[in-house]
């Protein structure tokens, strides 16, 4: 696919009903459910602040965690992948999106957002994703993104939609991933690689990204697995290891 940003792959055109997620109790979203929601979070966090030049932190792997994340490239935010408690002196963080029997746990810059899921909120002063999603309005303007534009950082190195890309297009090159193969992710988030190969990838071939839970089933339903290169129980035909990713 030629995709110069990541936003180019969550385009209308590229709705359909061809699965491109599961979660880790095993539950399918496909394309149409993908791209839309994602406009969704955009559209939703776009309240909270976010915008050009700004960090959003998430907390989670769930696919909600990943909506956050695509939402907020779509705003050309940056996104951090669990970051730390501690961010009260970070002066470009503006939203946190954590469950919501996490968000007491960080301290946050004065005016930056709080956005909980998985629950209510009992605070008044923190949106709630859930319900968020599903009142926002299902589109999003047209975007002309940078492909130099920064959208993850892991509070070390900060990459670009454009590297992102090129890893991922690596990783296809390197595993010939192709539509409909399934890919798990067993790697942290926090890692911009993992994203790279275990999220970017599969959406680039039109695969599956598989979001592994507790037990290894999950695991056996994937084609492909990303893997930080602990040593693993399940066999794994076609692991993907995170030191042969190279994201620059």
């Amino acid at each position: 696919m030629n995709a110069a940003t990541v936003d180019d792959l969550l385009t209308r055109e590229l709705r359909d009903d061809r699965i491109g997620l599961v979660d880790a109790t095993g539950r399918e979203y496909d394309y149409h459910w993908l791209c839309t929601t994602s406009w969704k979070a955009g559209n939703f966090l776009r309240h909270a602040g976010v915008r050009e030049g700004v960090t959003v932190g998430v907390v989670g792997d769930g696919p909600l965690a990943l909506l956050a994340w695509f939402g907020t490239a779509l705003l050309e935010g940056t996104t951090r992948f669990e970051p730390p408690t501690d961010l009260a002196n970070e002066e470009d963080f503006r939203a946190l999106v954590a469950p919501v029997a996490a968000l007491a746990e960080y301290d946050v810059p004065r005016g930056a957002q709080r956005v909980g899921y998985g629950g209510a909120p009992d605070a008044p002063d923190v949106h709630h994703f859930d319900a968020g999603l599903w009142s926002e309005n299902p589109s999003f303007p047209p975007l002309s993104i940078d492909p130099e534009t920064a959208i993850l950082t892991d509070g070390e190195r900060t990459v670009t939609h454009a590297q992102v890309l090129e890893a991922a297009r690596g990783v296809l090159e390197d595993t010939g991933l192709e539509a409909d193969d399934r890919v798990v992710v067993r790697a942290p988030l926090s890692d911009p690689r993992t994203t790279a190969a275990g999220v970017i990838a599969p959406l680039l071939s039109r695969g599956t990204i598989v979001l592994p839970g507790d037990d290894e089933a999950s695991v056996e339903r994937g084609s492909y697995a990303v893997s930080s290169g602990a040593a693993d129980s399940v066999p794994e035909p076609n692991r993907i290891d995170l030191d042969a990713v190279a994201l620059s």
